[in-house]
Order: structure tokens, then sequence, then C-alpha cells
């Protein structure tokens, strides 16, 4: 079996693994590569739903590690979520109030574009500090109501996982 026949996840398995413990930066390879379709929900055997509140470094560290590590357990047959608000928010910021990493910055893109991990963006907390669609890095998905997306997201079979 030669790489092409591989399924995108795995092929940039190694990356991601790579870029969560060593370095930001994708290999070019993986970095050429087109956005991939994200993983369908329905069909996806197994379907995880992160909740991200919190704007601490180590506490996205950890989501991060974890998303990873599902990632690199089931390749193909997971589909991941992870629901942003409060002071989390600033995550998926073009331009953060709170202080965020770059690394992190760059995780979250690689996670969304090459992985096809979803990041949805409470509207709610965007309101309260006078944000709109405009501020928000542009794989980012707004919901009306982070707490009600993590909810119907439960209804679709997705296991709830908080910090």
């Amino acid at each position: 079996m030669n790489h092409a026949d591989l399924p995108r996840r795995r092929m940039l398995l190694g990356a991601a693994v790579a870029t969560a413990t060593a370095t930001p930066v994708l290999s070019a390879r993986a970095a050429a590569t087109p956005k991939p379709i994200a993983a369908n929900e329905g069909g996806a055997p197994h379907k995880i739903v992160y909740q991200l509140n919190k704007a601490e470094e180590e506490y996205r560290e950890a989501i991060f590690n974890s998303v990873s590590a599902m990632l690199q357990k089931y390749t193909d047959d997971v589909a991941i979520a992870v629901v942003v608000w409060g002071p989390g928010i600033h995550l998926l910021a073009k331009n953060p109030k709170r202080p965020v990493s770059k690394l992190h910055q760059q995780r979250a893109r690689s996670l969304a574009e090459s992985y096809g991990v979803r990041f949805f963006a409470c509207g709610n907390t965007m309101h309260t500090l006078g944000w709109t669609a405009a501020d928000m890095v542009e794989y980012a998905t707004i919901e009306d109501v982070g707490a009600a997306t993590i909810m119907e997201l439960q209804e679709k079979g997705y296991a709830y996982l908080a910090w």
C-alpha cells in the first residue's frame, strides 16, 4: 500500500503529534495539501465535543493534547468538536484581548484545517465583548449559544468532555 492510499488523517497524524510536542510549524508537505472534508458526524463511530471556556494556557494545552490523542487513537473514525465560550473565546479571535500564544493559535488552525476538528464560537460571549463574525478566525463556526451547541451535539451522539 502506498501513502496515496492512506486517509489524509493517517498521513498527517505524525505531523500532528510532532506539532503537539515539538514545533508549531507544519511540514511543507502537510501545509501544502488541500483542506479535507470534516469527518461525517453521522458516519463516525466515535464523536466527542470538548468545552473550552477558560483562558489559561495550561488549560488549552490539556484540551489540545486530548484532541491530538483522540486523533492518534481513532484517526478517521472520530468526529471532534470544540465549543468555545467565556474567557476561552479569545482563542478564536483574530485579535484576542487576552494572551493566546502563537503556538495555540497555530494548533487550533491546524486541527481545523488539516484534521476536520470543528471549532464553535459562542455568539453570546462575542456579543458581550462587542465582537462580530469579522472579529473571528475564518474556521470558527458561530453559534448563538455555546451551551446549546453542546446540548445539540450530545443529542447527535457526541460524548461531552469538560475540564
